[in-house]
């Protein structure tokens, strides 16, 4: 693997992916909208550059580089919180532009296509959280997701290449979304206030952006063909407890309010990955503890400041 493209790359994981792969001498090419507020973060780096090209561009995108790309990693998708996630024709709209990146990641030569799925497409399951799970989404982005998998897979094989999907549970780490609740926790801690909870009784599996991006790099040099791969850390516990590791290591004196919010009518009560198959196809393991990955976040945070 020499070059691959990114699109939705300033998140955690995006981020994360990039660092990893240059490290190791990978070209990378991101696609990003040209007035993205955070384009600012992709690395200055001379294997990396940027092609001004938004979601609804990518149909018309043509390979004007002169190169060949090896792998397409697509983590772009509109609508991921609030009211936006049963926005069905928003939804719909990404399917389509979830095809449109297949369009492109042949006409640069791509041989392996990449998705970025969620575990939103299996809905509320109990137990560890495996490929071959019955699937029975329960939002429009759960939809969306397992439409855009299922359909880029048919749609890549006919133009001859290699297709993987994965469904990804909760990944946190520098660069993350103010909306999760790790990041949350962090800037109300830092802030002085006091953060609100429900009751955090659910059990939950965090995964740190690092191990992701690890797992995403092996994933484009040794992935199975039609495979779907759960990306999540393994060992689950409960919220609350993770709720407190957050406060011991951003400030063990500080005051939280567990038990103070409802929980929603859809809540997931259960989120585990079974992470068999990454350890056998890829080699992969999570090395990055949580209170190590919470380390990470407020060093990267003072760093800035």
């Amino acid at each position: 693997m020499k070059r691959v493209i990114i699109t939705g790359a300033t998140g955690a994981i995006g981020m994360a992916l990039i660092e990893n792969l240059i490290s190791d001498g990978i070209e990378v090419l991101v696609f990003c909208r040209h007035d993205s507020k955070r384009k600012e973060r992709i690395p200055r780096h001379s294997l990396v550059s940027v092609n001004d090209c938004s979601l609804e561009q990518l149909a018309t995108v043509e390979n004007e580089t002169g190169k060949r790309y090896d792998v397409f990693y697509h983590f772009a998708w509109d609508g991921t919180t609030g009211n936006a996630r049963n926005d069905m024709y928003l939804q719909n709209l990404n399917v389509k532009y979830s095809l449109d990146a297949v369009t492109v990641a042949s006409r640069f030569g791509c041989h392996t296509f990449i998705g970025a799925g969620s575990q939103a497409e299996y809905g509320r399951v109990e137990g560890k959280i495996t490929s071959d799970l019955p699937v029975h989404p329960e939002n429009g982005y759960g939809m969306g997701k397992l439409a855009a998998g299922m359909m880029t897979r048919v749609y890549a094989h006919q133009l001859g290449m290699k297709h993987i999907w994965t469904r990804i549970l909760s990944v946190y780490g520098p660069y993350d979304s103010e909306k999760t609740m790790v990041m949350y926790t962090i800037n109300k801690l830092k802030e002085g206030e006091v953060p609100q909870f429900t009751k955090a009784e659910q059990i939950w599996d965090y995964l740190y952006s690092d191990d992701a991006a690890a797992a995403f790099r092996l994933l484009g040099e040794k992935g199975i063909d039609g495979k779907t791969y759960v990306i999540g850390h393994g060992d689950a516990r409960p919220l609350a407890e993770f709720i407190k590791d957050i406060r011991d290591v951003t400030d063990p004196n500080a005051k939280i309010n567990l038990g103070a919010l409802p929980y929603s009518e859809k809540q997931v009560m259960h989120l585990q990955a079974d992470i068999n198959e990454l350890k056998k196809d890829l080699g992969w393991t999570p090395k990055v503890s949580f209170r190590d990955g919470i380390n990470r976040i407020l060093h990267m945070g003072n760093k800035r400041d």
